[in-house]
């Protein structure tokens, strides 16, 4: 009796599948070598199913070789970050890129990006000029601050304030506030790559100015104050006030930094009335405030460090600066964004506006989507009163009453439903909760309602619609 051939024999070689019509086409519009690697993944597949014993899926596999090769070099040279929805009601989603720019911030980015611009040149002299004349002095005079400095996140300016005053020496910091920033990026270890040693001071719950005073010693460079940000301690609970810290440094000729986090700078309206504003850390003397530029600020990634002259030229002389500051695109959205602040319109941007949407504006928008999908044939939708979220370590005790489309799946489970949300054109990030898929407009961008619409009609269709 003739053994059965061995599958594996069938398996095409490299060099015949790169002769073939279809795969030379794949090279011409994606690049050999992307297409080699999808020849190579394709091929292990069938040989992971014929060691299998799977003949049936191996023969499916190899009849559609061509095609899958095709599909997946055009998945290879697909753009990896991509535009998603965000449905979670996470406002400021550390995830999902924290704050959007609105498209007028984004064109202009765009035309710097694609062109070049005045980033180090001053146009009325005809000579060189300086970036710190954009972004960091608008912040500047919009502020009444001494000086600014801009870097690329607010934990390189938190490092670099640490490495400017208190590199080979002490750092006091209340037990309470040595937090974990974000993805294990805790402030212990930051002070530690400023070269600095950590002391801390007073304990979880209960620090005073007294504890401070108590510490400080001849090796103390800075007094460091860190919003609490992604956590609240309650109950019973005593902090040292930010003026009595700023009085202790004066007296004792002690550098005070405050990590203020969010970016905001002016008062915002309940229930985010409470949030410290980088104002009012300034009106408290402290000599450098700290903030990110993708919180409650709104705008890209960057961290702001604004305060006293001669405490902000300390931290520019730094040499570690030149390694922190931001790029034109990140100043020519930082100063756009600004701007707006500046002109009292910072609810055109996505953030403040999507944090001031009221509810009923929000149940308006769910209740509309919800009627147009009932009319095409949608089942299993209804409406849920939920809380949204300010995000990315902001206000973590605030919630936002809000609004959200409910979808009940009747053949499948809600975990299925949200991966195959996730597999559309743009992917739609929603959350889970009893089984349910949730949709909180409050963070779904303008035009982006019909795209849900869209897809979730392609997905009841059984297909997942791509554009």
């Amino acid at each position: 009796m003739t053994p059965p051939e061995d599958p594996r024999r069938r398996i095409p070689q490299i060099a015949r599948l790169l002769d073939r019509d279809a795969v030379k086409a794949a090279i011409a519009a994606r690049g050999r070598a992307v297409v080699e690697r999808a020849i190579q993944a394709r091929i292990a597949e069938l040989r992971r199913l014929a060691e299998g014993n799977d003949s049936a899926a191996f023969e499916r596999a190899l009849q559609t070789l061509d095609a899958r090769i095709v599909e997946a070099s055009e998945e290879a040279a697909a753009h990896s970050l991509r535009r998603v929805i965000n449905a979670t009601g996470v406002v400021v989603h550390t995830n999902l890129g924290r704050a959007p720019l609105s498209p007028e911030i984004a064109a202009h980015v765009a035309a710097v990006a694609s062109s070049y611009s005045n980033l180090e040149y001053d146009l009325e002299k005809g000579d060189r000029g300086h970036r710190e004349t954009h972004a960091e002095g608008r912040l500047q005079a919009m502020l009444k601050a001494e000086a600014s400095v801009v870097v690329n996140n607010n934990a390189a300016a938190v490092l670099l304030a640490v490495n400017t005053f208190a590199e080979g020496r002490e750092v006091l910091v209340s037990r309470g506030e040595l937090v974990e920033i974000g993805g294990s990026f805790r402030i212990p270890e930051i002070l530690r790559k400023g070269g600095a040693r950590l002391v801390e001071v007073g304990t979880t719950n209960r620090t005073r100015v007294a504890d401070f005073a108590n510490a400080i010693t001849p090796q103390t460079g800075l007094i460091l104050r860190v919003h609490p940000s992604n956590f609240r301690v309650v109950g019973f609970t005593e902090s040292a006030g930010l003026k009595e810290l700023v009085d202790l440094g004066r007296q004792r000729s002690v550098t005070v930094v405050e990590d203020l986090g969010s970016g905001l700078l002016a008062p915002m309206a309940r229930p985010l009335d409470g949030e410290a504003t980088i104002a009012e850390s300034l009106a408290a003397g402290v000599d450098v405030v700290t903030a990110s530029g993708d919180k409650l600020l709104g705008g890209p990634q960057a961290g702001l460090l604004v305060g006293r002259k001669k405490a902000v030229d300390a931290l520019r002389r730094n040499p570690l600066y030149r390694a922190l500051r931001v790029d034109k695109m990140t100043i020519a959205a930082l100063d756009s964004v600004l701007s707006l602040h500046e002109a009292g319109r910072r609810e055109e941007l996505p953030v403040p506006r999507m944090l001031a949407l009221p509810k009923a504006a929000i149940r308006a928008r769910v209740e509309r989507l919800r009627d147009r999908l009932l009319a095409a044939g949608g089942a299993g939708i209804d409406i849920r009163d939920v809380d949204s979220a300010v995000g990315g370590g902001a206000a973590p005790d605030i919630v936002l009453p809000s609004c959200a489309l409910a979808v009940t799946p009747s053949r499948e489970s809600a975990e299925s439903l949200a991966r195959r949300l996730r597999e559309a054109s743009p992917p739609i990030i929603a959350r889970i909760e009893d089984d349910v898929v949730l949709f909180d407009l409050r963070t779904v961008l303008h035009g982006e309602d019909e795209e849900i619409e869209r897809i979730l009609l392609g997905v009841w269709k059984g297909a997942i619609p791509t554009s």
